[in-house]
């Protein structure tokens, strides 16, 4: 059993204004597994204040770039070393499946090392020459951190989460309050410990597991300059809403509805187990999961039948067993959530294939759903137009390329998306045209040194390498007097 009785505010482990404890527990059979105090907008109001003495009056935003870059380094290697630890204790708060935990800690190294590599060649301060040789002065334009960042991350995949935003925000300068997901407080006060070890100087960062009252309350917060949030299109248009209010500098990256489209000349094979991987992973419980499956009606059935047996393949069960690719949804209610939208795809009038809301015999103990597979969806269906977060795919037909464009456009979001071909120049041409913020091509996966976030309703600003570095930092131009 592991009991957090204290909160990590301002880089040091300090009893919280409440000592109740909440019952972390595991997804797989609702057992506890941990307990942990939580903050309230008392330790919210401390961890601000560091925060803003550190930033205001500390060194840290006056360090030289490659001595916070050597902090960044050192915290990193502190992670790889406890990696098996980190993996194991996501699996059992989370449900995510154990190899899937295990498998995301050399990509947690790469999304830093890119970060890493562009804080190394960022424009921190560069002279600027005149247009006119002749003017009498030169410009410095400076990259300066931003104040104090509220750095807000969801449940699903908290270390990534996590890392995409305090990285570059303490890369660039920047003071952070992270606040996590209350499922998640034991893998999070982890990371705390971790940065207790990393060597940043006293009030640069705070870790606070909390609930969505206490998130707002932060975002409100007078002394919070910007908000880097992860979650819900819901929630990031509250926030969005009262970042406006105080002119808060703001980066949201929210909810998807990603489509795969399958062209007819694709190798079915390999995109049925493409999306294994594409639309399934985590559970499902991703935003870049891609949900809509876009089937020519020459092949439609064919990708109907691939998928159905890949479904039904899948081990439903223990996220610890290695046979597992599908554990548990995180909690009861989102069990239900996802549960009620297998019933409202059945009374929709879509053909359920496979699946259903019936709990997989055996595990009622815990959170699980059956994974589903809907066909002859109409891409007007809730099913095809909400996320869902959860393992159900919906398979929509569709008559020509243009077509095919269309419906993978017709949606709210715009987070993420894929196009399979046998021709990776023509699959090009066609991710081209569809309106969201990544695309992968034959299941290429993402990469962390392009920019990543959504189009419309799936988000605000970029994340990754040297673009998401840029939306820590504030642009300063000086004007000089040019020497002669």
């Amino acid at each position: 059993m592991i009991t957090y009785e204290e909160l990590f505010i301002g880089g040091t482990w300090t009893g919280p204004s409440s000592p109740e404890l909440l019952d972390i527990r595991s997804p797989h059979d609702n057992a506890v597994i941990g307990r942990a105090v939580q903050a309230l907008p008392a330790d919210v109001d401390r961890a601000v204040a560091a925060a803003r003495q550190a930033f205001d009056d500390g060194p840290w935003p006056h360090t030289p770039p490659a001595e916070r870059i050597a902090v960044v380094r050192k915290l990193a290697a502190l992670r790889e070393k406890r990696a098996d630890e980190i993996a194991a204790l996501i699996s059992a708060e989370n449900g995510s499946a154990l190899w899937f935990t295990k498998a995301g800690q050399p990509s947690l190294t790469r999304q830093v090392d890119a970060y890493l590599k562009a804080a190394e060649e960022f424009g921190w301060e560069e002279t600027l020459e005149p247009v006119d040789p002749a003017a009498p002065f030169r410009s410095v334009v400076r990259r300066e951190a931003i104040g104090v960042v509220a750095a807000i991350i969801p449940w699903n995949s908290p270390f990534s989460s996590a890392s995409a935003k305090i990285v570059p925000a303490l890369l660039a300068g920047n003071t952070v309050v992270l606040k996590v997901s209350p499922e998640n407080t034991l893998s999070m006060n982890l990371l705390a410990e971790l940065l207790a070890d990393a060597g940043l100087p006293e009030g640069v960062i705070s870790v606070l597991p909390a609930d969505r009252e206490t998130s707002e309350y932060l975002v409100k917060h007078a002394d919070v300059d910007k908000i880097a949030f992860t979650g819900s299109t819901r929630a990031g248009r509250r926030i969005a809403a009262l970042a406006g209010e105080q002119l808060k500098r703001v980066s949201l990256e929210l909810g998807g509805k990603s489509a795969a489209i399958i062209l007819p000349d694709a190798d079915l094979g390999a995109a049925v187990q493409g999306l294994k991987f594409g639309s399934l992973l985590n559970n499902a419980e991703s935003c870049i999961a891609q949900t809509r499956v876009l089937a020519p009606r020459s092949r439609y059935e064919e990708v109907v039948a691939g998928l159905k047996d890949l479904i039904e393949s899948l081990g439903v069960g223990d996220p610890a067993d290695d046979g597992t690719f599908i554990g548990p949804m995180i909690r009861r209610d989102q069990q239900e959530r996802v549960r009620g939208y297998i019933r409202t795809g059945i009374e929709e009038g879509a053909r359920l294939v496979t699946g259903g809301p019936e709990v997989p015999a055996g595990l009622e103990a815990g959170n699980y759903v059956t994974p589903t597979l809907f066909a002859d969806v109409d891409n007007a269906m809730r099913i095809a137009q909400e996320e869902i977060f959860g393992p159900v795919l919906v398979v929509i037909a569709y008559d020509d390329e243009d077509d095919a464009v269309r419906i993978a456009n017709d949606s709210e979001y715009g987070l993420s998306g894929g196009v399979w071909s046998a021709d990776p120049a023509h699959a090009l041409a066609v991710a081209r045209r569809v309106r969201t913020g990544t695309v992968t091509i034959n299941g290429a996966p993402i990469g962390f040194d392009g920019p990543f976030g959504g189009f419309k309703a799936s988000g605000l600003g970029r994340e990754y390498g040297a673009v998401g570095l840029g939306t820590y930092t504030e642009y300063k131009t000086i004007t000089v007097p040019a020497t002669r």
